[in-house]
């Protein structure tokens, strides 16, 4: 039987979601709670990795099981053996053909930057920008991300393409919390914490508009990664709009 889950986690506790032979990924523990359920070798397929601290609200992974298990009784088994900071929130039986990468749709990221008085106890959950940002500019510049475009400035590593589509970007203020949201259905490694950290640039006046802009069409910009920590997978939908 092939499954479909999508759960939780605190990235700070993980060195990310790919299995590692340190045994400290996210995919390790699912893995290991899988085997034990399938009382053989289990290795679940996620939707996408996410880097070293970056947390997820609903990541999603398929894996095929020798036994047939009822969704629910195997979310609630799955729940008492990965671990406190990795929690199942659904459980479905998917079509054997299914995979958890390539059937993706859209994909939701949020980031939070925090603006209020430092909080040791935020550390690990948000970025904190200590000078004023200017929110509405950056709100301009989000609007530029919109659409399709070669993000190559965008992206750590060499790939043979750099084209994707974002659907929408949002940028909303919750009390000290600056919210970043990105939709779309392909995002490369490190390009969320790249277009933010051009964003803070553009909200702190190093970057203008017009700089934003010409990076997106095979200008160059200095861009710094904003940190893993405020990052958040929040949304993987296999369904079309």
């Amino acid at each position: 039987m092939r499954y479909l889950i999508k759960f939780s986690y605190d990235g700070s506790k993980f060195n990310g979601f790919q299995s590692l032979k340190s045994h400290d990924g996210v995919q390790n523990k699912l893995d290991e709670a899988l085997s034990i359920i399938n009382k053989a070798p289990v290795h679940c397929k996620g939707a996408g990795r996410t880097d070293r601290g970056v947390h997820a609200y609903n990541q999603a992974a398929h894996f095929d099981l020798d036994v047939n298990v009822p969704p629910e009784r195997l979310k609630r088994a799955l729940n008492s053996l990965v671990g406190d900071y990795i929690h199942i929130n659904e459980c479905v039986e998917v079509a054997k053909d299914f995979h958890a990468r390539f059937n993706v749709q859209r994909k939701r990221y949020i980031y939070k930057i925090y603006q209020g008085v430092y909080d040791p106890l935020l550390f690990d959950y948000a970025e904190f920008v200590s000078k004023p940002l200017d929110v509405a500019l950056m709100q301009e510049g989000a609007k530029l991300y919109e659409g399709v475009h070669d993000f190559r400035d965008f992206v750590s590593g060499v790939r043979k393409n750099y084209e994707a589509i974002i659907y929408e970007v949002k940028i909303t203020k919750d009390g000290d919390y600056i919210i970043i949201s990105f939709e779309g259905k392909s995002f490369y490694r490190y390009m969320v914490r790249n277009l933010v950290g051009a964003l803070i640039d553009v909200g702190l006046h190093k970057h203008s508009l017009e700089e934003l802009k010409s990076a997106l069409n095979g200008g160059k910009i200095h861009i710094n990664t904003a940190k893993a920590k405020g990052l958040y997978l929040e949304m993987v939908s296999y369904e079309e709009k």
